[in-house]
This record gives structure tokens, sequence and C-alpha cells, in this order.
């Protein structure tokens, strides 16, 4: 992830050092925990989001195949047959 920004342990370090200086020692720990649920309730969102696409594509399928007609080999053999 954070080869998307192009960051070294230097940059990480600063970055770190500027976010200790502005919210303190004690808020460090309560940002943790806000950041984590976050990112925990993104990736339940997400996937709530995804398993009802699966189910949409599914039911979808399943009800597109209940109405396609079968073919097979005897069926177009007559149906050219009969239009000669």
């Amino acid at each position: 992830m954070l080869a998307i920004f192009n960051l070294g342990g230097g940059e990480i370090i600063l970055i770190l050092a500027i976010v200790l200086i502005l919210f303190g020692a004690k808020k460090l720990p309560e940002l943790a925990k806000g950041l984590g649920q976050g990112i925990k309730e993104f990736k339940k969102a997400t996937d709530n989001a995804s398993g009802g696409m699966r189910k949409a594509v599914e039911e979808t399928l399943s009800v597109a195949s209940r109405h396609l007609p079968t073919t097979s080999a005897d069926t177009e053999y007559k149906v050219s047959q009969s239009q000669v």
C-alpha cells in the first residue's frame, strides 16, 4: 500500500512524528482504534455488497436458464429440413 505513494522509511517516520506532535501521545491510541474500526466496517460493507451482487447474479442466471429453450441436434435438423 505504501508503494502507491512511493514513501520510504524516512518519510514514514517523519509523518508519524508530525502526527505525534499534532495529536499528542494520549490521542494516538484513540485515533488508531477509530481507524481500525473504520477499516473493519469498510471491509464488512464491501463483503455484504459483493455477497448481494453475487446473489443477484445467481438469481438472474437461474431465471434466464428457465426461459431458454433446450436445443438438440434433432431439433436443428428438423428445422433445416422444413425450411427446404
